[in-house]
């Protein structure tokens, strides 16, 4: 029996989770809130380490409220967490909040999506992107690191 070390979207504390339980709604075992969120989370500088250290692929938004090209991208970025909930984790970042981590990324325009695994860059896209594109983009670079729809 295979098992997942997933973040909760509440607490950021790390769960196992036996992989064939991901589609029944695990709660975390710290917090007893379910574990996955169909929301994206907010990351900051505190959380956002545990958040790495999963073994669920990581979808990330850097945005900012000023950035009309974010604002478009919001409701795509989502709408997509439903869709992926339990395949991948999304997090949405604040460039302005937290500028450390998006200095660490070299984040040179917004928005500016990736996917991360287990901490390490699989895709980068900047710019935003209607839904169907987005998908295709999830699609096309999700599986390359475990997950499936």
């Amino acid at each position: 029996m295979s098992t997942l070390n997933v973040t909760c979207a509440h607490c950021a504390r790390l769960n196992r989770v036996p992989a064939e339980r991901m589609n029944q709604l695990p709660v975390c075992g710290a917090c007893k809130q379910p574990l996955l969120s169909a929301a994206p989370v907010v990351a900051t500088s505190v959380n956002w380490s545990k958040y790495l250290k999963q073994d669920l692929p990581v979808v990330v938004d850097f945005w900012a409220s000023w950035c009309g090209p974010c604002q478009a991208m919001a409701p795509v970025f989502n709408q997509a967490a439903q869709l992926w909930e339990g395949k991948a984790f999304f997090v949405k970042v604040e460039t302005d909040a937290v500028q450390d981590i998006a200095a660490r990324y070299a984040i040179r325009s917004i928005p500016t999506l990736l996917i991360l695994h287990r901490g390490i860059e699989v895709a980068r896209m900047a710019g935003a992107l209607p839904a169907p594109q987005f998908s295709q983009w999830l699609q096309q670079n999700l599986p390359s690191v475990g997950a499936a729809v």
